[in-house]
């Protein structure tokens, strides 16, 4: 028998959102959560020195962009808005869009928060969370399993 090493990610609550929270009776929230949830596609790694975090938002600039971190949290946003005018002798014409995400990720402890890089490129924007000194050097302590002195037990 061998066991398997399984090393469970500090953002995994992050990527499955809890169904157990819904309520079906109340459907104006879940409108809400739902809307909040269907923000950019995000790509977590972690890596031994670092956690990389790809966030998709092409069509959007560098300045449309508001990236802090409050309490723990990585909180990322961003707004776009344009207006298009037209005027003819015959007709006016006037054209608006208005676009808008919040993200917001809780930070395990092993990240120093004081060496996070950003940087937006081709519609991506990129993180790279450097983890602490002593998260690098961590390693998953092994159990072994003894097989003495042990008792069978048979179900009939």
């Amino acid at each position: 028998m061998s066991l398997i090493n399984f090393k469970k990610s500090p953002f995994e609550s992050l990527m499955t959102p809890n169904f157990l929270d819904f309520d079906i009776d109340n459907l104006i929230p879940n409108r809400l959560l739902m809307r909040k949830m269907n923000g950019p596609a995000l790509n977590i790694k972690e890596k031994a020195e670092e956690f990389e975090i790809e966030l998709a938002a092409p069509g959007y600039n560098k300045k449309d962009f508001e990236v802090n971190i409050d309490d723990g949290c990585l909180n990322i946003s961003a707004t776009k808005s344009e207006t298009t005018e037209e005027e003819n002798q015959n007709y006016r014409r006037k054209e608006f869009s208005y676009n808008s995400f919040e993200k917001s990720l809780q930070l395990p402890d092993s990240v120093a928060d004081d060496k996070i890089k950003a940087k937006y490129k081709n519609g991506i924007l990129k993180f790279s969370l450097a983890k602490k000194e002593e998260a690098k050097n961590h390693k998953p302590k092994m159990i072994e399993i003894s097989w003495k002195n042990t008792e069978l037990l048979y179900l009939n």
